[in-house]
């Protein structure tokens, strides 16, 4: 039993080393939230991350206008497994191999990690809230889907409770989780919004299906301050919409 648990912790840690960003890019600039690395001068800091600035479909966006659509909720097929929490610089991200996936009209979409922005980087009708988490998702041709949902301070939340008392303080840092079920995260009510967007971090890809849920969740002020203190603001500016439709359903 111990040399599975050490198998899968070890698969894990290259895994999560592996996908510190959203996806596996080759690229090495150093970027960050604060001048002179921050979002406008992405663009500038690598040729690689020339659509943070030239794209046309870039996220987050504020959410105003929402057209009403009758398509198929999502379909969660979620279930127990360890996890990697890492501190990778930018953020705290959680990692599992085996975690399950989402069913989209496109198809079957593999959980790869979870992370999470302050304040929230995804808007709704002009207001952001204090923290979000994003969960990205990979089908077998590469492709990204991310569910995005927002968090506002209020009541002790249980299912983030182990990831904020494992986040290690120093980047680079890596703790391990016994079990996560990150079907325990999402609201009751599964109302979305969707539209088609961009990676938040260089190297700004685009193609990405996002799926934000209306529903605000909880935090306690002590388990967002718990994250600030690591991250006090890493969130990129939400970016134009360029004609872009959002969808909401449910």
């Amino acid at each position: 039993m111990k040399k599975q648990l050490l198998g899968s912790a070890i698969t894990l840690i290259i895994s999560c080393l592996c996908s510190t960003a959203w996806a596996a890019t080759g690229t090495t600039a150093a970027w960050s939230y604060t001048a002179p690395t921050d979002p406008e001068n992405w663009s500038e800091l690598n040729s690689e991350y020339e659509l943070c600035t030239s794209g046309k479909a870039q996220s987050p966006i504020d959410i105003r206008d929402a057209v009403k659509t009758e398509v198929a909720p999502l379909t969660f097929t979620y279930r127990p497994s360890t996890a990697t929490v890492l501190n990778n610089g930018h953020t705290i991200q959680v990692s599992s191999v085996d975690a399950g996936s989402i069913t989209l009209a496109s198809g079957d979409y593999a959980f790869v990690q979870m992370h999470f922005h302050t304040p929230s980087e995804e808007k709704i009708k002009g207001r952001a809230y204090p923290l979000n988490a994003h969960l990205v998702h990979r089908n077998t041709a590469g492709e990204l889907a991310v569910i995005a949902l927002l968090f506002e301070e209020g009541a002790h939340n249980p299912t983030l409770e182990p990831i904020m008392a494992a986040m290690p303080k120093e980047a680079g840092g890596i703790a391990l989780l016994d079990t996560l079920n990150v079907a325990n995260i999402f609201p009751a009510i599964r109302s979305t919004y969707s539209y088609s967007g961009s990676l938040t971090t260089p190297p700004c890809a685009e193609d990405v299906r996002w799926h934000v849920f209306s529903t605000v969740m909880q935090l306690s002020p002590a388990q967002l301050q718990a994250f600030q203190a690591l991250y006090p603001m890493n969130a990129r500016p939400v970016q134009p919409l360029n004609g872009r439709s959002v969808q909401v359903s449910g």
